[in-house]
């Protein structure tokens, strides 16, 4: 590896670094979701608000201790550091870590997608690792995209990489998309 890459590579860490402190400052603790704020705000809106701490960020993301550093729509990026916690019995981070990663950057690609009165659900979920991860990886980003979003079904793609710009897995999900209930139950 050049200088120049590991440069780069300390560059991109700290900026990472600099944007997880930032984002985990604003994050209201986790919670449950009112199905009404789900119903009343677009996908990209409501993804915001979480990264914004205006509503309460979902569980899943204090359980494994990552959050979301970027949204647009149609992309959305998580960020996260493996711990020897989330190791497998032969000493690297176990796949469901990762698995999750992606399922929560690719769904949310898709959701940033959809229109206030919209949800999802991950229909499918397929992920290829490339590389074993560990905790001395350092912060990794699970990176999605949307390919398609039609009325009633929702693919993306994805990837996991660390600020080197190497990938530890990539991914594809296919979301179904349906209609919130008007008033919670």
């Amino acid at each position: 590896m050049t200088d120049e890459r590991v440069n780069d590579a300390d560059a991109t860490l700290e900026l990472w670094l600099a944007r997880e402190r930032e984002v985990r400052l604003l994050m209201a603790p986790p919670g449950k979701i009112p199905a009404e704020e789900l119903a009343r705000t677009s996908g990209v809106e409501f993804l915001e608000r979480i990264g914004r701490g205006e509503v309460p960020s979902p569980p899943i993301m204090q359980t494994l201790d990552f959050v979301p550093v970027e949204v647009e729509r149609g992309r959305m990026v998580f960020q996260g550091t493996p711990k020897p916690d989330y190791y497998n019995p032969i000493g690297s981070v176990h796949g469901g870590y990762i698995a999750t990663l992606l399922d929560s950057a690719l769904g949310c690609a898709v959701h940033t997608m959809l229109e206030h009165g919209y949800g999802y659900t991950t229909l499918e979920l397929k992920v290829n690792y490339v590389r074993p991860l560990t905790d001395k990886t350092g912060p990794v980003r699970a990176e999605a995209h949307v390919v398609n979003v039609s009325r009633q079904v929702g693919v993306a793609q994805g990837r996991l990489v660390d600020a080197a710009g190497r990938m530890y897995a990539w991914g594809s999900t296919t979301c179904l998309i349906f209609p919130l209930p008007a008033k919670a139950p």
